[in-house]
């Protein structure tokens, strides 16, 4: 199915019902939630997924699990979206937060397939082998670090999304504590508390987290620079460290240079 809103098939007694969904630049999904569980795969651009709890950033060829129920927010920069929506009885082991995994050819390839199936699709064929052997491919999967927790009290909470939103490498953690009235070791002990992780140690994370979306219209070197980082073998360094590819993986070039991204990508 494609462009077909959830609601108007949601009744169908289908455990997995798949849905290709095309968006305009910059299109943003307001905060919703769904009944069902989803497997959001962007077949093309960057994704942001936001919850109560955290972000994710699904760069392209990944896909984010989103637990049925869960409020969330997703920013597309660019996106053709292939999704899954299932029912939760079908997936018992499905993650209990947002999960960030890559999408392998097989899988890949199944997600393309699925999108072309009636609403209606036959349950003992073709079809509903590949809809059964989607759900064992997606429990395979391993989660990726492409996050950030949020923490649960406003006052932090809204220091997060501003530095999500704009990264600053000039922020230190005396001018946050400062921000909500506290003294630099309360503040730091109480975001840890929060978050698992300190202020400095989190905006870090933020910082390599907003460079996937900048890396699509923009060299490794210029994004080191609008980052922050004092040279762009840094910047390489540094998000090698914590995502396990280089920041080069993620640009315009790579993308371009891939002879099988215009097939992937096809609707």
């Amino acid at each position: 199915m494609k462009n077909v809103s959830l609601d108007a098939v949601d009744h169908v007694d289908r455990a997995v019902l798949p849905i290709g969904t095309d968006y305009p630049p910059g299109h943003v999904l307001d905060w919703h939630e769904h009944r069902r569980a989803q497997f959001l795969y962007g077949a093309t651009g960057v994704m942001v997924v936001d919850t109560a709890e955290g972000t994710w950033t699904v760069p392209p060829e990944r896909a984010v699990l989103i637990p049925a129920a869960t409020q969330h927010r997703v920013r597309m920069l660019g996106v053709s979206t292939r999704s899954l929506y299932i029912e939760p009885d079908a997936v018992p082991w499905w993650p209990a937060t947002c999960t960030v995994v890559d999408v392998p050819p097989l899988l890949r390839e199944l997600l393309l397939s699925a999108v072309e199936f009636e609403v209606d699709y036959g349950l003992s064929g073709r079809e509903g082998c590949i809809a059964t052997l989607l759900l064992h491919e997606i429990a395979a999967r391993t989660p990726l670090p492409f996050h950030v927790a949020i923490p649960a009290s406003d006052d932090l909470a809204a220091l997060c999304r501003g530095y999500l939103a704009a990264p600053d490498v000039g922020v230190t953690n005396a001018g946050w504590a400062g921000r909500v009235a506290m003294s630099e070791r309360a503040f730091t002990r109480r975001f840890r508390a929060e978050t698992g992780e300190s202020p400095a140690v989190w905006r870090g994370r933020a910082r390599l987290l907003a460079a996937v979306p900048l890396l699509r219209t923009a060299s490794v070197s210029e994004v080191a620079g609008r980052l922050g980082y004092a040279s762009p073998a840094a910047f390489t360094a540094a998000f090698t460290r914590a995502f396990g590819l280089p920041p080069s993986r993620f640009t315009a070039a790579h993308q371009d240079g891939d002879p099988s991204r215009t097939r992937r990508a096809a609707p």
